[in-house]
């Protein structure tokens, strides 16, 4: 896949790492063996500034010809005047584009052209213009937090992180209009095993193993587009699983997205074990695998080692991938294997635990009550480095892992994941300039999962013949207000956000259109 992995990016920090020890090559069921005394240290991000803008109109992209129209039509919307970024096709010029119906049909550059006439027209002059974000690790539509993504910029609502019903089912429980942004998803390697009566701790048998892989079959045929597995918190689920899973993701040539195995550092179980294996992983199957949330899982504390490793893999042919939130906390439930030990592997105390929706930090007293209630409970366990990093690496998107329940029981991530991004590592502290910030909340999930699912071959693209879903912000004001405490804040600086054409938000609000959320399948069961 020409995913565009910055192979620059992992080379600097390949130089930055030192003393790396070969893996050693072992036949076992549980993930490979790291060497004693690996490198623990991570590299100082860079600075990035912005681009310089062209001095002349860069050709406008087209992804479809025959959908094109002339600039003097009349169309249904018109966003005139803003900086179009188009980061599938490199287009980066103020510019009007033109919507007829739910497609993009005219793109204007040309500054002495006539003003596009339509029905209705948005003033973008002074903000960008981008295609709608795509949230690669989100979780089911609830009818509640995929409007706080909405309001975040995203327009494609994507649970690669698993989703909580078999496809037939789940899709029936999310038909089309459902929600005001797009869905779809990946089969659930967890939830699959409780269908077949396994505890967390449980080894499949061979038949039931064997079951669990048809299952995962039927999900792809049933309009699933990848397969996911978390193995941190399924710890009976061993190397072959994790390897038969691989294959079946290969066979039909989407993604495995994997929760990594080990989240700390200290042995056995690291978290460049867990890299190792995924590495294995793909070179041992031909499967794309995507790394979920490297920054808390698999790459903390050692993460240009980490980064490195996958850089080299995909420098050796291996098809390979990741993503990151923008924070440097954490969050699940407090019962879960991950927080297992939680003192020791994260070298944390009860002071840097926060139960998500409350603004005080525990205390060994308030930790079992909270723990009887199984909250979910923010852990500040990583370094600025674990965030900085990943960023900067080409082959890293940008994902939540959250969506928001109405209980605000969450992470922040749920609702200001993108415009953390674009405020506060773009703009503020410039760890990446804004055009890669934009392809790693666009074209490069798209290209992740467009292989099959021909409805991602027009989004996260902005050209003419591209699906009109699109979010246009101000650069200077973009920023996260969504806190531990209370989660459940708009993004600010996101003022337009259109989905199939239709305006579903504008700075006024969310608009009371019908709301235009697809379900995004794949073709397997119809290639």
């Amino acid at each position: 896949m020409a995913l565009g992995f910055g192979v620059t990016n992992v080379a600097v920090l390949r130089r930055l790492r030192s003393g790396e020890a070969p893996d050693p090559e072992q036949q076992q069921t549980a993930a490979p063996v790291e060497p004693a005394g690996a490198p623990t240290t991570s590299a100082p991000s860079t600075v990035v500034s912005e681009p310089a803008p062209p001095a002349e109109p860069p050709p406008v992209p087209v992804l479809d010809e025959s959908a094109a129209q002339g600039t003097d039509q009349r169309f249904d919307l018109a966003i005139v005047g803003g900086r179009v970024i188009d980061p599938a096709s490199g287009f980066d010029y103020v510019a009007s584009i033109g919507i007829s119906g739910s497609t993009v049909t005219a793109i204007s550059a040309d500054p002495d052209a006539l003003p596009l006439q339509a029905d209705t027209t948005i003033d973008a002059t002074g903000l960008v213009v981008s295609p709608g974000f795509i949230d690669i690790l989100s979780y089911s539509p609830n009818g509640y937090g995929e409007w706080f993504k909405l309001a975040d910029g995203v327009t494609s609502n994507l649970g690669m992180h698993g989703l909580d019903n078999r496809a037939t089912n789940w899709f029936a429980a999310h038909p089309d209009g459902s929600s005001p942004i797009h869905f779809g998803g990946a089969s659930d390697h967890a939830f699959v095993r409780q269908v077949h009566g396994l505890e967390p701790y449980d080894t499949a048998a061979g038949s039931t193993l064997e079951a669990m892989l048809e299952d995962a079959r039927a999900d792809l045929r049933n309009g699933f587009i990848g397969l996911h597995m978390q193995p941190e918190y399924t710890p009976g689920t061993t190397a072959d699983a994790l390897l038969a899973h691989a294959a079946i993701a290969a066979e039909h040539g989407v993604p495995l997205c994997v929760h990594a195995r080990y989240s700390d550092n200290l042995p056995p179980g690291t978290n460049l074990q867990a890299i190792s294996e995924l590495v294995s992983a793909a070179r041992e199957t031909g499967a794309h695998v995507h790394v979920e949330h490297i920054n808390s899982t698999g790459g903390t504390g050692v993460m240009a080692e980490a980064l490195g490793r996958i850089g080299d893999a995909i420098d050796e042919g291996l098809s390979m991938t990741a993503c990151t939130y923008p924070y440097t906390f954490w969050a699940t439930y407090l019962k879960s294997a991950r927080y297992q030990d939680w003192q020791e592997k994260y070298g944390i105390g009860y002071g840097d635990l926060q139960v998500a929706g409350t603004s005080e930090r525990l205390t060994e007293q308030t930790f079992a009550d909270a723990y009887a209630a199984n909250s979910l409970t923010a852990a500040f366990a990583m370094s600025p480095e674990d965030v900085d990093l990943p960023l900067q690496a080409g082959f890293v998107m940008v994902g939540s892992d959250a969506i928001l329940e109405q209980s605000h029981n969450n992470h922040p991530r749920s609702t200001g994941c993108f415009s953390r991004v674009l405020g506060h590592y773009v703009r503020e502290r410039q760890v990446l300039d804004l055009p890669t910030a934009l392809a790693k909340m666009t074209i490069q999930p798209a290209r992740l999962l467009e292989g099959r699912c021909p409805a991602l071959l027009r989004k996260g693209r902005l050209g003419i013949g591209a699906d009109a879903d699109i979010t246009v912000f101000d650069p200077a004001t973009v920023t996260d207000r969504s806190t531990i405490a209370d989660p459940a804040q708009e993004s600010a600086g996101i003022q337009w956000v259109v989905v199939e054409g239709r305006v579903a938000r504008s700075p006024d609000g969310f608009t009371a259109v019908q709301p235009a959320g697809r379900g995004l399948r794949s073709d397997i069961g119809t290639a």
